[in-house]
């Protein structure tokens, strides 16, 4: 991956956290947010239409939160890498995600450099769970 971007779309259902992201992401030259999708319904489109590299998806969202939408995509398409974001901080969270094929898990109170530590170790083949949820595990 020498000089590709790695091509992200972003699921959240709050404006602000949308907006900060894809800001924060945009800012790393190493990263093209290709798409911001509001909900669930929007994301399965955009990831049939896009094929982005990572998926970054909120779990709690209506219609469908991102467990239904993490299910769908991988039964789809399974290489389309998915990180789980959520504000729970609850290891079953990030065990119900990898268990149905998300590739790592993280939460709003995770620092940005830790979640562009996640999506590269993802983007690389690897699994990753946030520090705070991993102690918990321990």
């Amino acid at each position: 991956m020498p000089d590709e971007q790695i091509r992200i779309i972003l699921v959240d259902d709050h404006k602000l956290v949308r907006e900060a992201l894809a800001l924060l992401l945009e800012s790393d030259r190493r990263f093209k947010v290709i798409k911001i999708c509001v909900n669930g319904i929007d994301a399965i489109e955009s990831v049939r239409l896009l094929q982005p590299d990572i998926l970054l998806i909120d779990i709690n969202m209506e219609p469908l939160n991102g467990f239904e939408v993490t299910e769908k995509i991988t039964k789809e398409n399974n290489s389309i890498k998915i990180i789980g974001l959520s504000v729970n901080n609850l290891p079953s969270y990030a065990e119900k995600m990898l268990s149905i094929g998300a590739r790592g898990y993280m939460t709003k109170s995770s620092s940005f450099h830790e979640i562009v530590h996640a999506i590269l170790e993802v983007h690389n083949g690897n699994t990753y769970i946030a520090e705070e949820v991993k102690k918990m595990i321990l």
